[in-house]
């Protein structure tokens, strides 16, 4: 991520409160450290919301299985 990437012009109170806890520069590996850690929270919810969408449709392993042995093009006549 580029340090000169656009930021908000209203930050919420989150943000600020990050923006605080970092003021003073971190070691790298620290910095790094933190990001793998924030990294790994937003998978951990994306796990979850995924889940909870493959529940609410039932979807499940076989309906995977069904879609990767399946496919839904048309047949095309080529000309040769």
């Amino acid at each position: 991520m580029l340090a000169n990437e656009t930021i908000p012009a209203v930050l919420n109170e989150q943000q600020v409160m990050m923006l605080r806890l970092l003021k003073k520069p971190l070691p790298e590996e620290d910095f790094k450290k933190m990001q793998r850690l924030a990294v790994q929270l937003l998978s951990k919810q994306l796990d979850t919301q995924i889940d909870n969408w493959e529940e609410e449709r039932n979807i499940n392993n076989e309906s995977y299985d069904a879609l990767a042995n399946n496919h839904f093009r048309k047949a095309t006549n080529k000309v040769q």
